[in-house]
């Protein structure tokens, strides 16, 4: 039988109001900073000028095309990474003289930013999208192994040596008892790498693109275009948001027993 949807009850609204409330404080004190004189003149834009401005990059296609460009680098790149660094982290955090002899290396490339690899990463895949992906994944690959290879070493080995001792194959153990316990720490992992991705997007597209949101803030910054500079960075932080909720959303559906 057909059910008409539920409005969004109490707690939800209790949820959503704390924040609604800091982002409203957030605008009023950027209102007044830009308005006050502390800043010079053109170079910190009110929240209506970044909006018209916003809204201006919606109605020329701008917006449409830079985000479409992100993301598909931003995607990919963390599909990739995130691939990765799941299942290494597993096998790391499973068998332990893998993990001795992967872990140092990691460690040492964990320091060096996806930033300090843009020359390097030009210098052999060219200025194209595949340097820009490579460093998008290899970013989260790091992010993302840290998390699982943590919370699959914290699985009890008693557990997996119970169900060995019962006669569970491999695959069973790792679907049935190493899967359901590290998965917190698996969608913990992927919410982290999302960020990590984003911020790695913008070191990618500063080295050479003619699309992109990073590449849009380079080129406004030339020329000094700071309502439209703020813009970019507004809808950043909103695509980070957005990602981070829904990851967050699927956490909690299918990590019912654990925190996502």
């Amino acid at each position: 039988m057909h059910t008409t949807p539920s409005p969004p009850g109490p707690a939800a609204l209790g949820r959503l109001g704390p924040a609604l409330g800091a982002a409203l404080v957030a605008l009023v004190l950027w209102a007044l900073l830009a308005r006050s004189g502390a800043v010079a003149p053109g170079l910190l834009p009110t929240p209506a000028e970044t909006l018209s401005a916003l809204a201006g990059a919606v109605r020329d296609g701008t917006l449409a095309g830079d985000l479409t460009a992100s993301l598909s680098r931003a995607g990919q790149g963390f599909a990739l990474g995130a691939l990765l660094g799941s299942a290494l982290g597993f096998a790391t955090g499973y068998l332990p003289r893998l993990s001795a002899a992967v872990s140092p290396l990691i460690s040492f490339l964990r320091p060096i930013p996806a930033i300090a690899l843009v020359p390097l990463a030009t210098a052999w895949f060219g200025i194209g999208e595949t340097a820009k992906r490579l460093l998008i994944a290899y970013a989260v690959l790091l992010a993302v192994w840290l998390y699982v290879h943590d919370g699959v070493s914290r699985v009890p080995v008693t557990h997996l040596r119970a169900a060995r001792s019962l006669g569970a194959p491999l695959h069973r153990r790792f679907g049935e008892v190493l899967l359901p316990a590290a998965a917190p720490a698996l969608l913990a992992a992927l919410r982290y790498g999302a960020s990590v991705a984003l911020l790695a997007l913008v070191a990618a597209e500063l080295g050479g693109a003619d699309a992109g949101l990073a590449y849009r803030l380079q080129v406004d910054g030339q020329f000094l275009r700071m309502d439209r500079m703020f813009a970019g960075l507004l809808v950043l932080g909103l695509v980070g948001v957005v990602v981070d909720l829904v990851l967050a959303a699927v956490g909690r559906r299918v990590t019912h027993w654990g925190t996502a």
